[in-house]
C-alpha cells in the first residue's frame, strides 16, 4: 500500500506537471501562484495536507515543497503553511511509529536506510539530543528520524517540543536556499 501510494502520488505530480505546462501554469512564478491561488480557501489547506502526507508517505522531497508554499503564498504564508504541514506529518510518523512498531516502520523506510540509524536508538538520551540537533538542519533525514523517534521511550510531548521549536529554522534555510536557485533560473 506504502510503494502504491508513492507511485500513485508520483503519478499525479506528473500528470500535474502535464496538465500545468499545457496551461502555462509554469511560466512564470507569477502564474503559479496566480494557479494556486485560484483554488481559494482549499489551496492553503491542500498544500498543509501534501506536505503533512509527504513527511510519512515520500511523493516528493519536502525541499520541494518548501520552495512551492513560498513561490504559491510568499514567504510568511509560505513558510507557515510548510511548518504546519511538516509538524502535523512529523507528529503522524511518529505516531504510526509508536502505534505499530519497527515491522511497520520497516514499510515505510527503505531498510539501508533504517539499519544505517538503529543504532541510535540503543543510545536513550543521546538520541533526543542527536535527534534535536538533526531537526534543526536541512540536510537530515527528518522524516526517518521521526520514525525511529516513535520506537524510543521519547514522549510524544518531548518529540512535538523539538518539532515545534527546532523545525521552523530548518524550513526557513530549505526555502531561503532553494527559492535562491529557482530566482537564478528565472522562474
Amino acid at each position: 500500500a506504502i510503494r502504491t501510494s508513492t507511485i500513485l502520488g508520483f503519478l499525479m505530480i506528473c500528470g500535474f506537471a502535464v496538465y500545468g505546462i499545457r496551461l502555462g501554469i509554469f511560466a512564470s512564478s507569477d502564474a503559479f501562484s496566480s494557479y494556486i491561488l485560484s483554488l481559494g480557501i482549499a489551496a492553503p489547506l491542500i498544500f498543509i495536507l501534501v506536505q503533512g502526507i509527504q513527511v510519512i508517505i515520500p511523493i516528493l522531497p519536502g525541499a520541494v515543497g518548501c520552495v512551492v508554499g513560498v513561490i504559491a503564498f510568499g514567504p510568511v504564508f509560505g513558510l507557515l503553511y510548510s511548518y504546519i504541514g511538516i509538524c502535523a506529518g512529523s507528529i503522524g510518523a511518529f505516531l504510526i511509529s509508536r502505534r505499530y512498531g519497527l515491522p511497520v516502520v520497516r514499510k515505510f523506510i527503505n531498510h539501508r536506510k533504517l539499519d544505517k540509524y538503529m543504532g541510535w536508538l540503543d543510545k536513550g538520551n543521546k538520541f533526543e539530543k542527536f535527534f534535536a540537533i538533526a531537526i534543526l538542519f536541512p540536510v537530515a533525514p527528518d522524516d526517518l528520524l521521526c520514525f525511529l523517534a516513535g520506537l524510543t521511550k521519547m514522549k510524544l510531548k518531548k518529540f512535538s517540543t523539538i518539532i515545534f521549536l527546532c523545525k521552523p529554522p530548518s524550513i526557513a534555510l530549505y526555502s531561503l536556499m532553494l527559492m535562491g536557485a529557482v530566482s537564478l533560473t528565472g522562474f
